[in-house]
């Protein structure tokens, strides 16, 4: 950190304390070089998520939008609130821990269906046949088909 006084590159940290209700850290430094002090405050930078739809347009990532759609997958099924919305975290930090800053629709389908097979293998069958876009029902058959298999 340059210090604005002398524009001497280090200093210390004398003391350290959270504001905003723990959003941004504020510290009290000191420059090494000519002993003044100053203020910095420190926040986590949000670099936003864009998806590349199938249409090849772009989006910022929704996880409200992800929420839906597993929500719909799971209507009138013996699947929580609070399971669906660990879902959606998992599948938002998995996409906000990757390197990428563009994922694309078919990557975050793909982490949605294996998160519902694992918990609910008919919302996981309605999720997939929105997502791959089954044209008949020999498509749907194959899925299951695939599921059955697995087991």
């Amino acid at each position: 950190m340059k210090c604005p006084f002398c524009g001497y590159e280090e200093s210390k940290v004398i003391d350290s304390r959270p504001t905003d209700e723990n959003e941004r850290i504020r510290r009290r430094r000191e420059c090494i070089k000519c002993a003044k002090r100053f203020t910095t405050y420190e926040i986590i930078e949000s670099v936003p998520v864009i998806v590349v739809k199938r249409d090849k347009s772009r989006e910022p990532f929704d996880r409200e939008k992800l929420f839906n759609g597993l929500l719909r997958a799971c209507d009138k099924r013996p699947v929580s609130v609070a399971q669906i919305d660990e879902i959606a975290s998992s599948i938002e930090l998995t996409i906000q821990n990757s390197l990428d800053r563009e994922v694309t629709s078919v990557y975050i389908g793909e982490l949605a269906m294996d998160k519902l097979k694992a918990v609910d293998e008919v919302a996981y069958i309605r999720f997939a046949s929105v997502y791959r876009q089954f044209k008949d029902i020999n498509t749907f058959m194959s899925e299951l088909s695939k599921l059955l298999s697995e087991k």
